[in-house]
């Protein structure tokens, strides 16, 4: 089986850079594919994205070495199994606010003995190889989202679940739960304490700590505090301020 090229950048102590995929394109997929990321996340739930669309991104991407990721709409097993037969390499779940929610929600990564993943792997096997069934168990990622108040009070018991690689903070939603604004780019104290508390639990527990971040600079303060799963922004918010750069530079120079 083809091997999840991420778990090596986390063994040698490094931090993995993660795209974000919400326009429903396989060739915006590719383009994103050859900007030096080392995953790329198809967002269904916030995402244009379908199934169908994802597919296409998931092929595009296959066309390099970077590694094909996907967050699920919701805790719910048919997307979670489908999306892993489709071939992504890890699936990143929304609101995992419990032990009992990863619990769930590892056992639809894993065939069984350890999970009820159904058999299916159609497209799986194509990119990964004939055996996959015999080790996707151990390379296929289980990433749960912590973005509510009720995760963060169960944060040691959601990382201690068995078959959890780690955790991923979505900084809008867990602003929320403060009473802010959503952003990207909080500077509250309780918001940066959270992502302290959960950057220190997740590497107590040996899992991987993940974040969103909205530009580079955050993504650098969210490193050394800890995070080794980092995504900047996403491909639409990219192309749009790409393009209002350029359109502001060239009507400034018209005047």
């Amino acid at each position: 089986m083809r091997k999840n090229l991420l778990k090596p950048i986390w063994q040698s102590g490094k931090t993995v850079v993660n795209g974000w995929l919400s326009i429903p394109s396989g060739f915006s997929a590719e383009v994103m594919a050859q900007q030096g990321y080392d995953s790329l996340t198809v967002d269904l739930q916030h995402g244009m994205q379908d199934f169908q669309t994802a597919l296409q991104c998931f092929q595009a991407i296959s066309t390099t070495s970077v590694v094909p990721l996907v967050r699920v709409p919701w805790l719910e097993p048919s997307i979670v199994m489908k999306c892993l037969d489709a071939g992504a390499y890890g699936v990143v779940c929304p609101l995992v606010n419990t032990r009992e929610d990863a619990e769930k929600f590892v056992s639809y990564c894993r065939y069984p003995p350890a999970g009820e993943r159904s058999f299916g792997p159609n497209r799986a096997m194509l990119y990964a190889g004939s055996d996959y069934a015999d080790h996707a168990d151990a390379e296929v990622l289980a990433i749960g989202m912590i973005e509510t108040a009720e995760a963060l009070e169960n944060l040691d018991a959601i990382l201690s679940t068995p078959g959890l690689d780690g955790v991923y903070v979505g900084p809008a939603d867990l602003a929320l739960a403060f009473g802010l604004k959503p952003s990207f780019e909080p500077s509250d104290p309780r918001m940066i304490e959270a992502f302290q508390n959960v950057a220190a639990a997740a590497q107590r527990h040996g899992k991987i700590p993940g974040i969103h971040t909205g530009s580079g600079a955050y993504a650098v303060k969210m490193a050394k505090m800890g995070y080794r799963f980092i995504t900047v922004s996403n491909d639409a918010r990219l192309l749009a301020s790409a393009a209002s750069a350029g359109v502001k530079a060239l009507r400034e120079g018209l005047a």
